[in-house]
């Protein structure tokens, strides 16, 4: 197979670029080249939002292109109506965002956000849709929910992870049996390009059935990852609500029951496993994160477009001494 990944430096992309090559599949990638490639790839450069930032596709067939693009749909709606015709496959990687207010139980049927906007969710809607425009049943469109694993540049679980290391008491935001759901970008990766192989199209949630792991079976998988001798203490969500912390990105992951919760790890995945879906243990997941962690002495990677996550020392130590 010949896959061409639009980016393939970072996280998701580079599960999709090792993946394919561990597959003996021949591997193109365009991009800006600030991030060195597998050398094992075809490397050719562009910047999708500068003019003539797609010529070095504009020849060339692919059986499928991978895309990850998460802001503006134009750069999607350029690069599909310049490859439509010579690839079979278009994999654009969504995000369960895309739904109005879904509620626990959802589906790929739940209606969608109304548009156009510049907001996460309607970016990656406009980018559906324009993916959708060029390839019709042949766009495979990727709805993601939490993405974690080796090479997460948003940084959640590498939060979890040094900050666990640290050891000491650690904040740990109740309930401890809180569901969650989540994919491991490996998973994700395998399981869209074995389907855009297979001629499968149009929406599908990829995120592991309710309840894969825990919040406990998180913080725990942390601490034998990184054997650590810290000691988690539970805080429940009204205390954390009351000392005012922010859900999702002062506690990574972590979002208190409710409708919000509900919205993000309680949906309905039946069709995506249905297609061959699978998903590995989280103990998995984070052992690996955490080995790839330490391979970068100390430096943990983030996106510049996104917000930092994670709690301050000094509000931590205030929560638990104030509990």
């Amino acid at each position: 197979m010949k896959l061409l990944v639009l980016g393939g430096s970072d996280f998701v992309g580079r599960c999709a670029v090792e993946h394919a090559l561990d597959l003996q599949w021949d591997v193109t990638v365009l991009n800006r080249g600030t991030t060195p490639s597998d050398p094992r790839v075809n490397q050719l450069r562009g910047d999708r939002r500068a003019t003539g930032g797609l010529n070095a596709i504009r020849e060339g067939n692919w059986d499928m292109v991978f895309d990850t693009w998460s802001w503006e749909p134009s750069a999607v709606e350029r690069s599909s109506a310049t490859l439509v015709g010579r690839v079979d496959g278009y994999i654009y990687v969504s995000s369960r965002s895309v739904y109005d207010a879904p509620e626990a139980g959802a589906n790929e049927t739940w209606p969608t956000v109304h548009g156009p906007g510049e907001d996460y969710a309607r970016c990656k809607l406009g980018g559906e849709q324009a993916a959708a425009a060029a390839f019709g049943a042949r766009a495979l469109l990727v709805r993601a929910g939490l993405i974690l694993g080796p090479y997460e540049n948003i940084g959640r679980l590498p939060w979890w992870l040094n900050r666990i290391e640290r050891a000491g008491d650690v904040l740990a935001p109740g309930p401890a049996d809180l569901a969650l759901q989540y994919v491991d970008a490996r998973d994700l990766v395998a399981w869209s390009l074995d389907a855009a192989a297979r001629g499968l199209g149009g929406a599908y949630d990829v995120v592991s059935r309710p309840g894969h792991a825990t919040i406990d079976d998180v913080l725990q998988a942390c601490i034998q990852a990184t054997r650590s001798d810290a000691r988690l203490c539970w805080v429940e969500p009204d205390v954390l609500s009351a000392a005012g912390v922010q859900p999702w990105t002062e506690l990574p992951i972590w979002i208190p029951p409710g409708v919000d919760h509900d919205s993000l790890h309680a949906s309905d995945v039946s069709k995506a496993f249905a297609a061959g879906l699978r998903t590995r243990p989280i103990q998995e997941t984070i052992a690996d994160t955490w080995m790839w962690l330490q391979s970068l002495n100390g430096r943990t990677p983030m996106r510049d477009d996104r917000p930092p996550v994670g709690l301050s020392a000094e509000r931590e130590a205030a929560i638990l001494a104030g509990r």
